[in-house]
């Protein structure tokens, strides 16, 4: 593996982490909106909502990355 690939391989896992974090925040806000006592649980809801599509989008970002650096299985060849 060459460097640059390596520094996109070290990238993606550090996004992978962020994105690990975010969906911890999503769970949280979750809770919160189903069994913790909040003012507005649909804000709670909505909040969840955009910090998961936020994880989804980071884990994409890190895939793209994985399959660039050679790291990553090719959905074309490897579904």
């Amino acid at each position: 593996m060459s460097p640059t690939d390596e520094s996109l391989a070290d990238l993606a896992q550090r996004i992978r982490a962020l994105a690990d974090e975010l969906a911890d925040l999503a769970l949280d806000r979750l809770l919160d909106a189903t069994e913790r006592d909040v003012e507005d649980p649909k804000t709670a809801v909505a909040a969840e909502r955009r910090l998961t599509r936020a994880a989804r989008a980071l884990e994409k970002a890190a895939g793209e990355l994985e399959r660039l650096s050679g790291s990553g299985a090719d959905p074309v060849l490897d579904p």
